[in-house]
């Protein structure tokens, strides 16, 4: 009798599985949302690298004009470039232009006359050249005739080519180059001390018996409500040529490096906090018991056990620091004087100068630090997982009287500093005239009086800030979703997920620079939504989709798997599924996901700075233009207004959920 293991099965086609209905629609949702990520994030970042390499210049050879006698005789054609060599109209380094660059005409002719009764014909020499005569746009060889009048309004546009000369013009150029040294050696020192200041807090927090943490917790989370524009402008009230401390600081200007250093540690602090305090909560008890029968000191303890226990924890925070102060332009453009960094020669460059080429090439430049400080920041999160244990005991802080004062000194401290900064703006937002008349008035509140878009920006910014709450959690949700629960399609899945963390590593300024080379193409079918309150919706979904996604994929994993099997057994389709036992179960982490969002609409400016209209602009944007314009009170006001809104939404984010988790949390009840 054969072996079993002798039978051979028939030969044939190999089996594949069917994808059920289910899986189908699972992999175009997935389609869908990955095109949604390629449009809003890849293809426009994609156009804006390739511009950075694009340089355009005036080819004075591929235009030709042929100018009559007053009786209407044309003579010879003659190159833009001929007339040039003989006349010097226009020297070679004035050749090198930007996109929109425009040469008259009229530059070759010195005596033009726009009432002379001449006739002139001009055209290019090659397929490609184009010339403008008024507003229309006319390309290739054929000839076009005007009168005087018209020809002064013939402008020559320039060709494009490509290559290294954006960048190499840019190194080249000392006070640009400098540029990328101030932002690295102030992201360095504002990391150092942040990350410092918020060890310190959060050990007090983790390890001490103090009272008033759930206080101190709250006022340090506060700076996260705000706009980064505004401790810049309570630095000024504060210290600033007219400030109310100015004297503390000995004749050293809060203007430049100063500032801006205090300003990113109050805005940043929050977020290492959250970082380290969750790397000190999970630290294990039992350590602390070994090294306590080892006879270890606490100081010894302290570098031996504490230290290595939350470096990664210290490292995360680090990098996520250092790129929030490198990426970050209301801070530095509000008090950072003369003091160059990367994120604000994108706005000269783009605003200042119309040079939207020279601005790719510094949002290029800008993107690198971010993009390496995100990838180091997410090898060493995958390496915190690592160190969890099922065995690992939560530490339990012991009262120690003289520790608990000196923890509630320091956190006295830190808070004091974070509340001295929105009270300072909340005084200044009341004053009359700073300093002459300190008496207490709302016509700061009166923004219809200011330049900046009034109330109306404010109002558009709580429907920017809804939307995006509204369709982002859906979109992030959904997406997290799908990208979980999808069987195999293991590329698939791999390319949505890299797409999904890809906004994480691009500044929002860099983000909203790329828009405008997308979305702002007329040839672009997606050009409709250009000056909307749809493109500002979706740059800011898009911009803060990567921490939507993850806290969705978190509280998803919590779910087990079995759910969908059973679910398919019962012939029920997998949408019942998601609405009926998805969605219930994961409904804190999306009330989280929306509350996330519509803070961070309310008070993002660098992506949205350089997309918005007269009609959609935003309060956050106000700000700076109030600021801008010298209405710098009510730019406090404003922000306060921000600060207002967000802190309101915490509240009602925090009845609402208590509401709606009580009725739908209660399985989570033993």
């Amino acid at each position: 009798m054969a072996a079993a293991t002798d039978i051979l099965m028939p030969s044939g086609r190999a089996l594949r599985q069917s994808l059920d209905k289910d899986e189908l629609i699972k992999r175009g949702l997935l389609v869908v949302i990955s095109f949604y990520l390629v449009l809003s994030l890849a293809a426009p970042l994609y156009v804006m690298l390739s511009k950075s390499f694009s340089t355009y210049s005036f080819d004075l050879g591929a235009f030709e004009f042929q100018v009559s006698d007053k009786l209407g005789n044309f003579g010879e054609p003659v190159t833009a470039a001929a007339l040039n060599e003989k006349l010097a109209a226009v020297p070679l380094e004035k050749l090198a232009t930007s996109s929109d660059g425009r040469l008259p005409a009229t530059s070759f002719f010195p005596d033009f006359s726009f009432r002379s009764p001449v006739k002139y014909k001009v055209r290019g020499t090659t397929d490609d050249a184009c010339f403008l005569i008024g507003t229309q746009l006319h390309r290739g060889t054929e000839w076009q005739e005007v009168d005087s009048n018209t020809f002064r309004r013939i402008m020559l546009r320039p060709a494009r080519e490509l290559g290294l000369d954006n960048y190499t013009t840019y190194f080249s150029t000392p006070t640009l180059f400098r540029s990328i040294q101030n932002s690295f050696l102030i992201a360095l020192i504002s990391t150092i001390i942040t990350v410092g200041i918020a060890f310190g807090f959060a050990y007090a927090l983790n390890r001490s018996k103090m009272r008033f943490k759930g206080l101190f917790r709250l006022i340090a989370m506060a700076p996260i409500l705000v706009p980064s524009l505004l401790p810049g402008i309570a630095l000024i009230y504060l210290f600033g040529n007219q400030g109310l401390l100015k004297s503390l600081l000995g004749g050293i200007s809060i203007y430049g490096p100063l500032g801006i250093v205090v300003g990113s540690i109050f805005f940043t602090f929050p977020h290492a906090l959250i970082i380290i305090s969750t790397a000190l909560a999970i630290s294990d008890q039992r350590q602390y018991e070994a090294a306590a029968s080892l006879r270890a000191s606490k100081w010894r303890t302290f570098w031996v056990v504490t230290i290595p226990g939350a470096r990664y924890g210290l490292i995360s925070a680090a990098f996520v620091v250092f790129t929030l102060v490198i990426t970050d332009f209301g801070l530095p453009k509000v008090i950072g004087g003369q003091f160059n960094v990367l994120a604000v020669d994108i706005y000269k460059q783009v605003i200042g100068q119309q040079n939207f080429e020279m601005g790719a090439v510094v949002s290029v430049i800008l993107l690198i630090p971010a993009i390496a400080a995100f990838v180091v920041d997410r090898l060493v999160q995958r390496r915190q997982v690592s160190l969890l244990s099922a065995r690992s005991v939560p530490y339990e802080a012991k009262p120690n009287r003289r520790f608990d004062l000196v923890c509630l000194a320091y956190c006295s401290l830190v808070a004091l500093f974070i509340a001295g900064i929105i009270g300072i703006c909340q005084y200044a937002a009341l004053v009359k005239f700073w300093p002459y008349d300190l008496s207490l008035s709302l016509k700061n509140f009166a923004f219809g009086r200011m330049d900046g878009g009034g109330w109306a920006s404010y109002y558009n910014s709580i429907t920017l800030s809804l939307l995006t709450a509204v369709f982002g959690t859906v979109i992030v949700f959904v997406g997290a979703y799908i990208v979980e629960k999808t069987e195999g399609f293991r590329t698939g899945r791999a390319a949505f997920h890299f797409l999904a963390m890809l906004p994480m590593a691009v500044p929002g300024l860099v983000l909203g620079l790329a828009y405008i080379f997308f979305f702002n193409n007329p040839a672009n079918p997606l050009h409709a939504i250009y000056g909307t309150m749809a493109i500002l919706v979706v740059c800011t979904v898009t911009h803060f989709y990567t921490v939507g996604h993850l806290t969705a994929l978190t509280a998803l994993k919590q779910i087990d798997r079995e759910f969908e099997p059973v679910a398919a057994s019962l012939k029920q389709p997998f949408y019942r599924l998601f609405t009926r036992v998805t969605v219930p179960i994961c409904l804190p982490a999306i009330l989280d996901i929306s509350i996330y969002l519509f803070v961070n609409a309310m008070t993002t400016v660098s992506a949205v700075v350089f997309i918005y209209t007269t009609h959609t602009a935003l309060a956050s944007v106000a700000v700076l233009n109030m600021d801008d314009a010298g209405d710098t009170a009510p730019a406090a006001a404003m922000g306060m207004m921000i600060f207002y809104t967000n802190a309101f939404a915490r509240i009602i984010h925090v009845a609402v959920s208590k509401g709606i988790l009580k009725r739908t949390q209660g399985w989570r009840v033993r």
